[in-house]
């Protein structure tokens, strides 16, 4: 069962490992869309690593089977025929959102909505990087 995902992965850290890793669990190949630059722009979202950057630590990872570049911010029911998805997991920050919630059940794909890692997040990174905070561990 193919499990599909997005995001923008800006300063990757160890909450995108969590999800990515949970998301694998759900099936037998986990497939990532890569949020551009361009979509990134589109949906007024900051973010300091270019995408080609982006992408190649998302496809170095071990849990992640095959990974592409989003172009368009309305792909998901494409991406859904194309990979062949079962699932769609989504961090729950997102849950409810209209631009997931009308993809379920389109070709029986199930919208998962995993819970987020506590304590880290992107944008906590570029306001310790701001302000020069050493991240608490």
């Amino acid at each position: 069962m193919t499990v599909l995902t997005y995001g923008t992965f800006d300063h990757f850290h160890w909450g995108h490992l969590n999800l990515l890793e949970r998301a694998r669990a759900l099936g037998n190949r986990l497939v990532v869309g890569v949020v551009s630059d361009q979509v990134c722009s589109e949906k007024n979202r900051t973010f300091s690593t270019p995408c080609e950057e982006r992408l190649a630590v998302i496809k170095a990872l071990r849990c992640v089977d095959e990974a592409f570049v989003q172009l368009e911010l309305d792909q998901k029911e494409k991406d859904i025929d194309r990979f062949s998805a079962r699932y769609l997991v989504v961090g729950d920050d997102w849950k409810g959102h209209p631009r997931f919630e009308q993809v379920r059940g389109y070709h029986g794909v199930e919208i998962v909505y995993l819970e987020r890692t506590p304590g880290i997040s992107s944008t906590l990174i570029r306001q310790r990087i701001k302000d020069q905070t050493p991240m608490q561990t």
